[in-house]
């Protein structure tokens, strides 16, 4: 099954609207952080349900911006939930962006990046098009530290790329990006039950899930185009 395969299906079951939910722990703290001011323009890579421009919208009144998405019944999705004609949402590659040199001020990126087979390529896109200071927030769940999401490729089809905190500093450094700051944002929402409760139908040890959520969380790497 392909990518665009993989998360037609999820829409069109409505598990866009679930991501966004459980997204929205970590990722109002990472966009919280974002140095968007108004009217700038904002690309969101892996758009899902738009959700993150429409926080963008809402809280930094960032101008005319783009959720990009592989899949089309996502962009349906994303485009069905809001009327802002300064929010465009189309379908399209990560590794051929279809945006000018220097014409970005900013990109966002969340839970997608790892499903491209050349992330390299897809950094190098990021850095031709973002404007002289513009920023990357790649923020992800899935990535080599937090060893309790690896057992997530086995639920799914399609390749993902599990690479740990260095492989990501350093592919942003190969690809021009300066590494302005790399942390993780733990989901401090998910409640957690007590010992004496696990194993649950999802977790068999209190120890997983703790680590899942509150150790590691969302990996949160900054780079910034010179």
């Amino acid at each position: 099954m392909s990518v665009q395969e993989e998360f037609d299906q999820w829409a069109q079951t409505g598990k866009d609207r679930g991501m966004e939910e459980r997204h929205w722990h970590t990722a109002k703290h990472a966009l919280a952080r974002m140095p968007v001011e108004s009217g700038e323009t904002v690309l969101d890579l892996g758009t899902g349900s738009g959700y993150a421009l429409r926080a963008l919208r809402e809280t930094r009144d960032v101008g005319q911006s783009v959720g990009l998405d592989g899949s089309p019944q996502m962009v349906y999705n994303a485009r069905e939930y809001t009327d802002d004609e300064l929010l465009r949402f189309v379908g399209g590659d990560f590794h051929t962006l279809p945006f000018a040199d220097n014409s970005v001020h900013h990109v966002w990126s969340m839970e997608a990046f790892y499903y491209s087979q050349r992330p390299g390529q897809v950094l190098r896109e990021i850095r031709r098009i973002l404007r002289p200071g513009g920023t990357f927030y790649c923020a992800v769940n899935f990535f080599e530290e937090s060893r309790y999401t690896h057992e997530w490729q086995d639920r799914i089809e399609v390749e993902m790329q599990l690479w740990n905190k260095e492989q990501y500093r350093e592919a942003f450094r190969e690809a021009g990006l300066h590494v302005a700051e790399q942390d993780t944002i733990p989901d401090q929402e998910i409640e957690i039950p007590p010992e004496s409760e696990f194993p649950t139908e999802n977790w068999d040890s209190r120890e997983a899930m703790v680590d899942r959520y509150r150790t590691y969380g969302t990996l949160l790497t900054v780079g910034v185009a010179p």
